[in-house]
């Protein structure tokens, strides 16, 4: 039986398939999954069963999942399908005999009032009513999705969001994968909900101050209204509808959705998670 791991080809799927490698799990004990086979292929130069899995497609889904012993459910991207897609991956999970269904989720999807949270949640209460042994890895915001703007933040000088004062708990992609790849190799986390997010909170102007500090560079935070906040983003070249998610995801933030000191993360990789100094010194190194 296989360790599947869905969308490995994103940034958090490729960051699992190599934790789960890291923890002595043999090539040939891994199942990597992408609709697009073609940007997994360096993972099957590696030995790892590479296979096709489209959400959409309820077929493709059976022959991923074939053998599989415990499955990886990476959240999919399409928010206004993600419900959709994630109950065709649990039923070919189930008649595939997965012993164990481990789910990215958000930050207190139980009480969410984000777009994110609301949909992630429907996706827990659907795993529940299915009775399949489950454990829900309820990621926070990824520390990426700011280390990922510092060209731009160095360009203007200015950290820009909707956040207000609220705590954000983001940790780095490979700190939850590695939270993943402990429980799908691990016994005793069936049932249990684990609230995940890095030990150092921020808001998003002590993120500015620690940008400025390591890079010695002048940044300054600018907080905006969740209306200015998503135009500026459109400004930025993104679509309108993701636009409008974000900013409403930084609103979660404000309420102090995206927050948490359960330290669980920490726990279960057995260490401190990277700290956003640390992220930002090794990307501009």
């Amino acid at each position: 039986m296989s360790i599947v791991v869905t969308a490995a080809s994103s940034r958090l799927g490729r960051h699992v398939v190599e934790a789960l490698l890291a923890r002595g799990v043999p090539a040939s004990g891994i199942v990597a999954t992408s609709r697009d086979v073609a940007r997994i292929k360096d993972l099957a130069d590696r030995g790892i069963d590479v296979r096709r899995a489209d959400f959409a497609d309820a077929a493709s889904l059976s022959e991923a999942f074939e053998g599989a012993g415990k499955l990886l459910l990476i959240s999919t991207t399409d928010v206004g399908r993600r419900v959709a897609n994630h109950r065709r991956a649990m039923d070919a999970a189930m008649a595939a005999g997965a012993s164990l269904i481990a789910y990215t989720s958000m930050l207190h999807a139980d009480t969410a009032t984000s777009i994110l949270g609301v949909a992630h949640h429907a996706t827990e209460q659907d795993l529940r009513h299915r009775g399949v042994p489950s454990v829900m890895l309820r990621n926070g915001w990824y520390l990426e999705n700011y280390i990922d703007q510092l060209p731009q933040v160095s360009l203007g000088g200015i950290m820009a969001g909707a956040t207000g004062s609220g705590r954000i708990s983001a940790a780095t992609r490979a700190d939850y994968a590695d939270a993943a790849a402990v429980v799908l190799t691990g016994e005793g986390h069936a049932g249990q909900v684990y609230e995940l997010g890095g030990d150092e909170a921020f808001t998003l102007g002590e993120l500015a101050a620690t940008i400025s500090a390591v890079t010695g560079e002048q940044i300054t935070h600018a907080d905006l209204s969740a209306s200015d906040f998503t135009q500026a983003l459109v400004d930025a070249g993104l679509p309108a509808e993701l636009a409008h998610i974000l900013a409403d995801a930084d609103l979660a933030m404000s309420r102090g959705e995206l927050f948490t000191d359960s330290g669980d993360l920490s726990r279960l990789i057995g260490r401190p998670t990277v700290r956003p100094a640390e992220a930002i010194a090794a990307a501009i190194s």
